[in-house]
């Protein structure tokens, strides 16, 4: 059936009203089927696999209504809070009836100022605040929109495996394909890269880093970078890094900034987040800067899409870039120190496991005689179920994880200490039973 609308443009000035035809649609027959309406979803939406984390996720909300306390160690989830003074300055500019209403979906001058000199002092990189600095809603925002204004179908990007979700599915979102290479041998991993780019028909328009890397907490040189630039010259693909971890480094490690190495602007963009070093994981607030060009795509694409971040954040997060320092500083060598006591002691159970030189979790290969009895989904459910420990299983970062496990180091010492004692009676008194 059709609804045909019928403009009688030679009375329009005398009623201002158009004629419509709806008789067509009047006459056609009701539907007195029974059957309930479909609801046809976007095919970007089907193409998403079920949420891996679901059934462990849903455990452990189920045991604490019961009132049990799950150490929970499967979420990079900082519990820890950001200095008294940046949260003094949120209540003071909240207070500020001229702060309530819209804000500039690219950030505030004044914040992506602060975040390029910050850039200079940390990593001596040169920004213009105005075209090659955006802040976002968090890292994962506007590495997802970045996504959004670069890729579309039939495009490829190549993504770091054991690889976080939204690397994978940010791409999907965008309906482009996805290549994951397995990035825990860097040296290795840029040799297949270089192969992909060779060989593949059309060539891969988009690559995509991490590292410091979630989950496997690999880390790369400066000079990874230069060989990096090096190819996406070579093969013309985009580059996007994920920096989210930059600012937790353990043992004198610094974590190179891609930006850092000249041509890097040339080729792509480097995001970061206040989530980590600063503790504002709440406050959704995280930068993406580089090529102008990108920038200017990820502008347009957020311009139609937000009205940019509440204004007390932005005020507040300007206050913490300019005096945060020492306090990303000191939040490190707690990091570092629950590193320690949680690699330790799951060693001492017989774990396999490399300290990290960055970032917030361990990622750790389980004993042998439980890698062959369980994979890592049903070994996460076993400690949760019956250790009371939740923590994430290596498999949800695809099959390149699989053995592992990953464990946010967002408790303090005494409760990872506890984590351990629960998880070592839970395996031993099973292996004693047996």
């Amino acid at each position: 059936m059709t609804l045909a609308v019928l403009c009688d443009l030679s009375g329009w000035g005398a009623s201002n009203e158009p004629q419509i035809d709806i008789g067509p649609f009047m006459q056609s027959e009701p539907n007195t089927s029974e059957s309930p309406f479909h609801i046809d979803v976007a095919e970007r939406v089907k193409r998403l696999p079920p949420y891996l984390f679901g059934k462990i996720n849903d455990l452990k909300y189920r045991k604490r209504r019961a009132g049990v306390d799950v150490i929970d160690l499967g979420m990079g989830n900082p519990t820890d809070v950001p200095e008294p003074l940046v949260i003094e300055k949120l209540c003071e500019a909240a207070r500020d009836e001229r702060n309530h209403r819209y804000s500039v979906s690219n950030g505030l001058f004044n914040l992506r100022r602060e975040f390029a000199l910050r850039y200079a002092r940390k990593h001596d990189v040169q920004l213009d605040c105005d075209s090659e600095a955006l802040a976002g809603l968090g890292s994962k925002e506007v590495f997802s929109h970045m996504c959004l204004a670069l890729l579309g179908p039939g495009d490829t990007a190549i993504v770091p495996a054991p690889s976080f979700p939204i690397h994978v599915y940010a791409v999907a979102l965008a309906s482009g394909n996805v290549i994951s290479l397995d990035c825990t041998q860097p040296d290795r991993f840029l040799s297949s890269v270089a192969n992909v780019a060779e060989h593949l028909y059309p060539k891969p328009k988009l690559l995509i880093l991490n590292f410091p890397h979630n989950p496997s907490t690999t880390v790369v040189e400066r000079d990874f970078f230069v060989e990096v630039v090096k190819l996406a010259r070579r093969f013309g693909f985009m580059v996007i890094h994920d920096f989210a971890y930059g600012d937790v480094c353990f043992d004198g490690y610094r974590a190179p900034s891609f930006l850092s190495v000249p041509g890097a602007k040339d080729v792509g963009v480097e995001t970061t987040t206040m989530s980590k070093g600063f503790n504002m994981a709440g406050w959704r607030l995280g930068f993406c800067a580089g090529n102008a060009e990108m920038i200017r795509a990820l502008a347009t694409i957020k311009g139609y899409y937000d009205y940019g971040i509440f204004q007390p954040i932005q005020i507040a997060g300007i206050l913490a870039l300019r005096h945060g320092e020492e306090a990303v500083e000191r939040q490190a060598a707690e990091y570092q120190s629950r590193r320690d006591v949680l690699v330790e002691g799951l060693r001492r159970l017989g774990w396999d496991m490399e300290k990290p030189r960055a970032g917030m979790f361990v990622w750790a290969r389980y004993p042998a005689e439980w890698r062959a009895r369980l994979g890592s989904m049903d070994f996460a459910m076993k400690l949760l179920e019956e250790a009371e420990v939740a923590v994430s299983p290596g498999r949800g970062f695809g099959e390149a994880g699989e053995g592992y496990v990953r464990l946010a180091l967002v408790e303090n010492e005494h409760r990872l200490k506890q984590a351990v004692r629960q998880i070592g009676r839970c395996l031993r008194g099973e292996k004693a039973a047996g």
